[in-house]
């Protein structure tokens, strides 16, 4: 594990404890996740973010006119302490971070379900839930359309693959047929 990936997780620590106390965790990963995506997606906010011409008065600055009142002030104290501490290139893993540490104390789980279209909401509900079951916790669903698996589904849940689409079995079956052979 790198030192700012160890870094970014005592960050992530002190504001999961701190939304957990106001009773806001779900509400501060929405606000970390649009904070990151923004800053992430956009190649000007990175150059204001880390241009050494920019004092960092007026970056916290305008980081404060910006953000209050749309996001919490623990999540705005975190976010100007990596800035004065030329941390801002955490902002990443920092949510990685948070993320890691809200499944593990609320008993959720991340999966990225591949199939052939998208699926509707009742489809990622009833994926949600059966593996919910296997995994004795609560799953996101994220849909990933992956039209060469012909039919089925792919589910990566942590490390784990639950391949049921069509490529896969026709492939274990191929597998199948060359061992006998």
């Amino acid at each position: 594990m790198s030192r700012d990936t160890v870094v970014a997780k005592r960050y992530a620590k002190a504001l999961f404890e701190v939304a957990e106390q106001e009773q806001t965790i779900m509400e501060t990963e929405q606000e970390l996740r649009a904070f990151v995506e923004a800053v992430s997606g956009d190649a000007e906010i990175r150059k204001f973010i880390n241009s050494p011409n920019i004092t960092e008065e007026v970056k916290l600055q305008v980081l404060a006119n910006s953000f209050e009142g749309k996001m919490s002030a623990s999540l705005i104290n975190t976010i100007k302490l990596l800035i004065q501490r030329s941390r801002a290139d955490l902002f990443e893993a920092l949510l990685d971070g948070y993320l890691e540490i809200q499944e593990y104390k609320l008993g959720l789980a991340h999966a990225k379900v591949y199939s052939t279209y998208a699926l509707s909401e009742q489809e990622k509900a009833t994926v949600a839930e059966e593996f919910g079951a296997r995994e004795h916790k609560t799953i996101r669903v994220e849909n990933i359309v992956d039209p060469s698996l012909l039919g089925g589904l792919k589910v990566f849940i942590g490390d784990t693959l639950y391949d049921g689409s069509l490529a896969g079995k026709l492939d274990r079956l191929e597998k199948s047929f060359n061992r006998r052979v």
